[in-house]
């Protein structure tokens, strides 16, 4: 009768430790949540990044034009391009 006890104590310890819903499963679920928090964190400050970049270009015309000579390379009317090439060799591997 002990020896069964035992064997089913045993058993509930090391369910309780690797079943579905035992510690190893509960811990790898934790660092998931974890990882899901901090990535939704990220994609929220994008969002609010990208929330106020729009609402710029929508107000701000000095905006607009900033992405449209860094991003397009656009200068104004009148205005004088000067490239301005390194001749310094690149560094040989």
């Amino acid at each position: 009768m002990r020896l069964l006890l035992l064997f089913v104590a045993v058993l509930i310890v090391v369910d309780a430790l690797v079943g579905d819903r035992g510690l190893i499963a509960m811990r790898d679920a934790k660092r998931q949540h974890d990882e899901l928090a901090a990535t939704i964190a990220r994609q929220r400050a994008e969002n609010a990044r990208l929330r106020d970049e729009v609402r710029r270009l929508k107000e701000d015309p000095a905006a607009i034009e900033e992405l449209a000579r860094r991003d397009l390379g656009l200068i104004r009317p009148g205005e004088k391009v000067f490239i301005v090439k390194d001749l310094t060799p690149p560094p040989k591997p």
